[in-house]
């Protein structure tokens, strides 16, 4: 099966049953992951219990923002040598469900699947829990830019590579800057923010 063909199936179910167009338009949209994934990056922050599980967690969201920075990056230069025209600017008008707006950037690597699983797969790594949540969140996102007739299936793919190794080079970095890091919770403490 092509990448077209794949993209036609999926973007196929679409309009046929209104719950499930709603469903994937909302979830799918530029705004309600990313919200969403802030929200719990937010709790993580400032759930935990004990001190232990709060610094961990805390280091998980400070490497989720250090990989926003680094996906952010590889899209950037993704874009700057490569275009790939969105599934509606190419294919028959009558073939495809489009239940959005036409995103006018490249299709490829898909912005939102590029910070989504940036911010998950660091979270995932460091707290289970909250790392699956998220990872659901990116996985149905994801499948719902095609669903909705945006994203090619390598679009989504290509950008959840990008951002699961932005995750782990996140990772490194933050493992890295840890007595920076160590320092700057310690300001933050002081004034109850960690």
């Amino acid at each position: 099966m092509t990448d077209t063909s794949v993209f036609l199936w999926i973007n196929g179910l679409a309009g046929k049953v209104s719950i499930i167009d709603e469903f994937f338009k909302g979830i799918s949209n530029d705004y309600f992951s990313l919200i969403g994934a802030c929200l719990v990056l937010i709790w993580l922050w400032f759930a935990a219990r004990d001190v232990q599980n709060r610094e961990i967690d805390q280091r998980a969201v400070m490497a989720a923002i250090i990989s926003i920075g680094v996906v952010s990056g590889f899209v950037a230069l993704c874009n700057e040598h490569y275009f790939r025209p969105r599934p509606f600017n190419v294919l028959p008008a009558d073939s495809i469900n489009l239940l959005f707006y036409q995103p006018t950037d490249s299709s490829f690597p898909s912005n939102l699947a590029s910070v989504v699983f940036a911010i998950a797969v660091p979270v995932f790594i460091k707290s289970r829990k909250a790392g699956a949540v998220l990872l659901g969140l990116a996985v149905l996102s994801s499948f719902g830019r095609i669903y909705i007739g945006i994203h090619y299936p390598l679009d989504v793919l290509g950008g959840a590579a990008l951002g699961a190794l932005a995750g782990f080079i996140a990772l490194g970095i933050s493992w890295a800057l840890g007595p920076i890091i160590k320092i700057l919770f310690k300001v933050l403490r002081m004034g109850h923010l960690a």
